[in-house]
Parts: structure tokens; C-alpha cells; sequence
């Protein structure tokens, strides 16, 4: 499955702070009908995607920053 849309980096704190991406309501229902194993974290019938700070340090967004995502599904 593949997906492609913007979202608005978001900062959760907890024992360490870490941002994800919200992944729109349509498409986290979609994700929603697939079995797989993934790093996306499940929130409120929704799911966010997690950030990496690797990945986050040579691009740059950082909470606030709408960035566009483009992710694959694998089932």
C-alpha cells in the first residue's frame, strides 16, 4: 500500500521527547484493514508516524513544519 500526504510534525513528550507526523484519519483507516508489523504507533483510531531524529537532523522539520510523506506499507 502506498501513501502520500502532509501533515504537521508534532512533538510528544515523555521520557524523551519524540515527533511524529499524524497520518490522516482516510488513510489510517486503510492502515487499519491490513495486518502488518511497523514502527506507526496507533493513537485515538488514528496513527502517528515516528520521526527519527537521524532523519529529522539532515532535513531539518521540526514541530510546527507541515512536511509531505510518502510511505509504503508492506504486509
Amino acid at each position: 500500500m502506498q501513501l502520500t500526504f502532509t501533515g504537521r510534525v508534532i512533538e510528544w513528550r515523555g521520557p524523551a521527547p519524540y515527533c511524529f507526523v499524524p497520518v490522516p484519519d482516510q488513510e489510517s483507516a486503510d492502515i487499519g484493514e491490513v495486518t502488518f508489523t511497523t514502527s506507526l504507533f496507533p493513537k485515538d483510531g488514528s496513527c502517528l508516524l515516528p520521526l527519527k531524529q537521524a532523519v529529522r537532523r539532515p532535513e531539518g522539520p521540526a514541530a510546527g513544519d507541515d512536511v509531505r510523506v510518502e510511505l509504503t506499507v508492506r504486509c
